[in-house]
């Protein structure tokens, strides 16, 4: 029989350190309006979470709305087994572009790969139709202002998981997006691979094509790194992974006009192992079975205005080996995609201020104009509110003092976070305060190279305090190094008032800087005593080491473990900047 219930619970939670308050415009390792991250913490704490699961005698699902709206369990009645990888904690591992994912259950990203909410709240609806319990998540993202919604289903008598995503793009404009859907599971030596044959693109350490049938591995213990492989073409769309020791595993199929993308992701059983570990709280691996309605992740599509996109796809639990030529696309009655709820902005302690001032303007009600986020709070204004610009316009007009101050710095992020170059900057210019300094030298170097500009707006900061905080050191000493060597006694001047402080980026910094300044021996010491935090996806400190190698002309000494870097080769649309 079918049922459902809703119940919250605490799990073991690490919280992540904001990088600053510099909206994340021009930032290589953010993306707008999403703060970054640049540190997780080392122990976590406690934190409730709402859970919804949906059962019948075969399957019990365990959705969590707080988590993006991610799959949390799959447990298989038949064989007693949780089948999807549990990490026993929320323990973010940061990636590029938003620098933080986490690992388990089944996630569902868009508009770009490890959506940037899966560490939020989204909305959700669960509802029982004739024989089928359904659970719908989603949002308004606040990128572009595109709307997605997730569809669990569970029908009384299915052995599988329904999953349908619906995107539509409610906005005058086209916006890129790509969207996988990730299923993490434990892994172990035996663990097998059951993939179609096809060509293969590998993700290493190099990018290249394999003949998946010849050269493809076919259990855990014959991989010794991390690697992702993407299937250009399937002898069929069906793929899975199967654990013999627990007697469980899980497999996908899905229509391959609909949902073309098959991808498995390993981190191997060798050197690389302990990135698994970064996100669990036992020494664990894990493996993930992808799949998208785009090939692989060097691709974005567009969603045209008013356009909508949907696809269909089948989450398999089996207490046995699947052949999966064998397994076919399940056929179910599905309501219609018009009766799939689409969500609007859900309101968070980024966006509320930004809501409230939006109905505000809306009601014509200046009496509710809320007290302007301060600086330092990271609640940027979200470009994929298109009204925001004319709405923060008003809220100028009825303001006054450091109200009217602020309104008018937001006001310029705004238009710098909707790509409006000359409007942001215009804006900035009008608004005396630091806080417009910092994000002014930033635009001035991203947008323009103006390096010697950008420098200048870092050094007219006037609050020492605000000078000296991390993120803001990094984004003047970089606008300083690309001045070359008339700056130096300045960049020392400067990091030298924060060596104390033990922080990666103001690290990465002072390193760049002892090799510009001919110390090379001082920054090859440094860089190999630090004990980095890992990151995926961003090679920043590799570079160093290899200028470092340039310069004692030792090329071909790997950089050490310590610098947290992995070693896959540059591929795949992660950056935003």
């Amino acid at each position: 029989m079918l049922c459902h219930n809703e119940y919250s619970k605490y799990l073991l939670c690490h919280t992540l350190v904001p990088s600053g308050p510099i909206p994340t415009v021009g930032d290589p390792e953010g993306i707008y309006p999403y703060e970054s991250y640049c540190e997780t913490s080392k122990r976590p704490s406690f934190k409730n979470f709402r859970f919804i699961s949906i059962e019948n005698d075969y399957l019990r699902v365990e959705i969590c709305p707080d988590l993006g709206g991610k799959v949390h369990s799959i447990f298989h009645k038949r064989s007693q087994r949780e089948i999807l990888f549990q990490p026993g904690s929320i323990r973010p591992t940061r990636i590029l572009p938003r620098l933080a994912f986490i690992s388990g259950g089944i996630e569902t990203s868009f508009p770009i790969s490890h959506t940037p909410v899966q560490l939020e709240t989204v909305y959700y609806i669960v509802k029982q139709i004739a024989n089928r319990l359904y659970v719908w998540c989603g949002e308004q993202e606040l990128r572009y202002g595109m709307q997605w919604t997730v569809e669990y289903s569970l029908g009384e008598f299915d052995t599988f998981l329904t999953q349908r995503t619906l995107f539509f793009n409610p906005t005058s404009q086209p916006h890129p997006w790509m969207a996988w859907s990730n299923a993490a599971l434990p892994a172990y030596a035996d663990t097998q691979f059951h993939f179609p044959s096809g060509k293969v693109l590998y993700h290493g350490n190099e990018v290249k094509h394999i003949e998946w049938a010849k050269d493809g591995p076919r259990t855990m213990k014959e991989i010794d790194r991390m690697a992702g492989y993407f299937w250009e073409s399937a002898e069929c769309n069906a793929f899975g992974v199967f654990n013999p020791n627990q007697g469980c595993g899980l497999y996908h199929i899905a229509d391959p006009s609909e949902v073309p993308g098959i991808k498995l992701w390993v981190y191997g059983t060798g050197k690389h192992e302990k990135w698994a570990h970064l996100s669990a709280v036992e020494r664990r691996t894990y493996v993930e079975i992808q799949a998208g309605p785009i090939k692989d992740q060097s691709i974005m599509h567009s969603l045209q205005p008013n356009e909508r996109h949907l696809h269909t796809e089948f989450w398999i639990p089996s207490s046995q080996c699947l052949e999966i030529n064998k397994i076919t696309t399940p056929s179910v009655e599905l309501v219609s995609d018009n009766q799939i709820p689409l969500f609007e902005w859900v309101e968070r302690s980024k966006t509320r201020v930004w809501l409230q001032l939006l109905q505000a303007y809306r009601d014509n009600t200046p009496e509710r104009i809320p007290i302007p986020p301060e600086w330092h709070s990271n609640e940027w204004p979200p470009s994929g509110i298109g009204e925001l610009g004319e709405v923060i316009q008003w809220a100028i007009s009825l303001s006054k003092s450091e109200s009217q101050e602020l309104w008018k710095y937001y006001l310029a992020v705004w238009y710098a976070g909707c790509g409006y170059k000359d409007a942001a900057l215009s804006m900035l210019s009008k608004t005396h305060s630091d806080w417009a300094r910092v994000f002014e030298g930033r635009l001035l170097r991203y947008w323009y190279n103006d390096v010697e500009r950008a420098a200048k707006s870092l050094s007219n900061i006037k609050s020492h305090e605000m000078a000296l905080h991390p993120q803001i050191m990094i984004e003047r000493d970089i606008a300083l190094s690309l001045l070359k060597d008339k700056s130096l006694s300045e960049r020392g001047k400067w990091l030298n008032q924060v060596n104390s402080l033990q922080d990666d980026g103001l690290t990465e910094r002072m390193i760049s800087y002892l090799l510009d300044a001919g110390n090379v021996h001082e920054a090859k010491k440094l860089l190999e005593s630090t004990d980095f935090e890992p990151i995926h996806q961003r090679y920043v400190r590799t570079e160093l080491w290899g200028k470092i190698q340039d310069h004692l002309n030792q090329h071909g000494t790997p950089p050490p473990e310590n610098i947290g870097e992995d070693d896959l080769a540059q591929f795949g649309r992660y950056r935003s900047y």
